[in-house]
């Protein structure tokens, strides 16, 4: 589905969001609607992006949220969830740290006549009412292809390659490393290339990625072509690490995400490649069925998808592969600031890559 059709499609329910809350947001009165984001660590976009965006939606539909934070903790995630069902919500949306954990939360919340919602990861095996995220395996076939047009761009034969994966409890980092694999591999066999390793970083912990990616710089005997890592804190956890052999803007490395940090990253060259996901597109989405929910009305899907032992009513997004020549693209669409990138990057590799 295109991005216009799927715009489209959930027009009639989204919301004009708008502003930022910096607090745990807690409306006034009891809760209808709870969020527990999983952490801050793995990425700045959940205390930046979601949070902000979801609890304005909220705010502007007259609804009552509270939104929490577990902070990687899976005891604390499930102590959050109790307390917002024993308040009453209606619904709850969540963004599981691993399957299990988040099932039995849901198995919980469906026994209370709570309808739940999968935020941006699929709780495999759950019961969750609605899924809402991005095509995930096309979110990895573009940061694959921006490995390739890397690769392809510095004329490297026969290229020296790491995947430097995701959690492995999060399905959304299988589902990133079944489409990079898909594009990477064929092209490694096709130029005799290598995959020297491939390793997966636990709880999309940075500090242990760069600690990962030290060692398979080790096994690769420092002669490396490219990082195909899932993020960009992964990603540029790896360049901290080519920095300091001095092969920074030599390896190519992808990203995701489009943090400042990340933008920056690519315009001074250190990153090749990352996935933009317009997160105001998935947050409307989610506000607008968990809205929906509470007030009876008929909530607007594009899709349908299988965790396992159900098939789940899903809106799914369309990700952008952003290089150099289309970091623009972020900076139009409101979601970064050309300020915030070119404090890091420089105003010399601002100016030189046309923003």
């Amino acid at each position: 589905m295109t991005t216009r059709r799927f715009a489209a499609a959930i027009a009639a329910a989204s919301l004009v969001v708008t502003g930022f809350v910096a607090t745990s947001a807690h409306a006034a009165g009891k809760a209808q609607i709870g969020v527990i984001l999983p952490d801050s660590a793995s990425s700045a976009r959940w205390e930046t992006k979601d949070r902000p965006l979801l609890a304005a939606a909220f705010k502007a539909a007259g609804i009552t949220y509270d939104i929490q934070n577990a902070q990687g903790d899976k005891a604390k995630f499930a102590t959050i969830a109790d307390g917002m069902l024993t308040e009453g919500v209606k619904v709850l949306i969540l963004v599981n740290l691993d399957s299990p954990s988040a099932a039995a939360v849901e198995a919980k919340a469906k026994k209370q006549g709570v309808a739940t919602i999968d935020y941006d990861r699929l709780t495999l095996k759950g019961s969750a009412s609605y899924y809402v995220s991005f095509d995930n395996v096309g979110v990895g076939k573009l940061q694959g292809q921006g490995i390739v047009d890397c690769l392809k761009a510095k004329m490297v034969k026969s290229p020296r390659v790491v995947y430097l994966n995701g959690s492995p409890t999060d399905n959304n980092a299988t589902l990133f490393k079944q489409g990079y694999a898909s594009v990477v591999g064929p092209y490694l066999t096709s130029s005799k290339g290598t995959l020297v390793d491939d390793k997966s970083v636990a709880g999309w912990d940075n500090t242990l990625g760069g600690t990962i990616f030290e060692q398979q710089l080790t096994k690769a005997g420092g002669k490396l072509d490219a990082v195909v890592s899932a993020n960009e804190g992964l990603g540029l956890a790896a360049v901290a690490v080519l920095k300091k052999n001095k092969l920074n803007g030599k390896v190519c490395v992808s990203g995701q995400d489009a943090t400042a940090d990340g933008l920056a990253a690519i315009l001074t060259g250190d990153l090749s490649n990352t996935v933009y996901k317009p997160i105001a597109v998935e947050a409307n989405a989610a506000s607008s069925l968990a809205i929906s929910l509470i007030k009876g009305s008929k909530a607007a899907t594009n899709g349908s998808t299988n965790n396992g032992v159900s098939n789940v009513p899903s809106v799914l997004g369309t990700p952008i592969g952003i290089n150099k020549s289309n970091v623009s693209k972020v900076v139009a669409d409101g979601f970064q600031t050309r300020a915030d990138i070119c404090k890091i990057a420089g105003e010399a590799a601002c100016k030189a890559a046309g923003l």
